[in-house]
């Protein structure tokens, strides 16, 4: 391991340097997913097909290659089995036992391109895989088949989740710029909405040359209590939505990075949110407190827009309905200027220290304390 500086830089405070953890020497390539299980392990996929397993002090466990040696897009460790490992590279699916990592137990091809985010509901029933041509599939695990396709969006779906609470619940986005809310009892999304401005003001922007930054769709959280998550876009924006019934709102929007944000974050049992950036920026912002005070501004009437698109789904005559609150300053409560393209991140607590993980262009993992909080 190498210790490194990096900048912090808190809301209200002066900015000052902490110490940083490089783990290496667990991958040759460039680092492209992350997560932990219930017990401190964390998998690690990166380019060429690498898998490697660390404990909870960074010390590198295990690597082994994938077949075909496809990039390994995402890892989901099991939410009932800890030693279960669901891992994604290129069309395949394999579900590996880390206990006895000599390769997959199981292997499923199912989508007809490249996966790029796997979600597992909490009682490890269903694994729902979204891929490039935007389909979602929807493998029963028990039974090991595809039980839906769901295919709405109309380009590349970069992000899938399942919500908590809610087995059967879950929510997707795309590149087509479009947010689902899906039921897995039915094929089409409950409902709809598009991160685009309205309609007229998309062809003002774009007749003056300045609709560069198209709000992309790349990454979804949510939220334990399940009835809320968040939404990092191209356009360097967070949006946070509240589901209410069979259909969502948007809350809260806000300017987060300079550049596109590539993920977001929730930590458990609270509104705290995690965003990495294009810009090489890892932050973390109180949400729950942000969205309560628009809900009680009225900016949220002057700045309420409808959003039009012709795939939503609308509930008695009435369109979905976003706040955009553009004009409300909301400023993080930590900033890690990290320095490289944030890949991925991911969060874990081990005695009683927080700590946020961070994927790039290298093949380093950088952690960082989260405790100065």
């Amino acid at each position: 391991m190498c210790i490194l500086h990096a900048s912090i830089c808190f809301h209200s405070q002066t900015p000052r340097r902490i110490m940083a953890v490089k783990w290496r020497d667990g991958h040759s390539s460039s680092v492209l997913c992350l997560n932990v299980n219930k017990d401190g392990l964390v998998a690690s996929g990166a380019e060429r097909g690498e898998l490697s397993m660390w404990n909870e002090e960074g010390i590198h466990l295990e690597q082994i290659q994938l077949p075909r040696a496809d990039d390994v897009t995402c890892v989901v460790f099991s939410p009932t089995c800890p030693s279960r490992l669901y891992t994604s590279h290129g069309e395949t699916i394999s579900v590996l036992d880390v206990r006895f990592l000599k390769g997959p137990a199981e292997c499923f091809h199912l989508n007809e391109e490249e996966i790029n985010c796997l979600s597992v509901n909490e009682t490890d029933s269903v694994l729902a895989a979204a891929d490039d041509s935007g389909a979602i599939k929807i493998v029963d695990l028990e039974n090991k088949k595809v039980s839906r396709s769901l295919r709405r969006h109309s380009n590349i779906c970069s992000s899938v989740a399942f919500r908590p609470q809610r087995p059967q619940s879950l929510v997707s986005c795309g590149l087509d710029m479009k947010v689902m809310l899906w039921n897995l009892q039915k094929a089409r999304p409950l409902w709809t909405t598009t991160l685009q401005e309205t309609e007229a003001e998309e062809v003002g922007q774009q007749s003056a040359g300045q609709f560069f930054n198209p709000p992309l769709a790349h990454s979804l959280s949510v939220a334990a209590c399940g009835n809320v998550f968040s939404c990092g876009a191209e356009d360097g924006k967070i949006r946070i939505f509240r589901v209410t019934g069979v259909k969502f709102e948007q809350e809260l929007g806000f300017k987060a990075h300079t550049l596109g944000v590539s993920q977001v974050l929730f930590l458990p049992d609270v509104y705290w949110l995690l965003s990495g950036g294009n810009d090489g920026r890892v932050l973390l912002w109180d949400v729950g407190s942000e969205a309560g005070k628009q809900l009680k501004s009225p900016v949220k009437s002057i700045h309420r827009r409808k959003a039009r698109t012709s795939a939503s789904p609308k509930r008695g005559g009435e369109p979905n309905t976003m706040v955009t609150n553009e004009h409300a300053r909301v400023l993080p409560k930590l900033s890690i200027e990290h320095g490289e393209k944030v890949n991925w991140i991911s969060y874990t607590a081990i005695k009683g220290l927080r700590r946020v993980l961070v994927a790039d262009q290298s093949s380093c993992i950088s952690v960082y304390p989260l405790n100065a909080t």
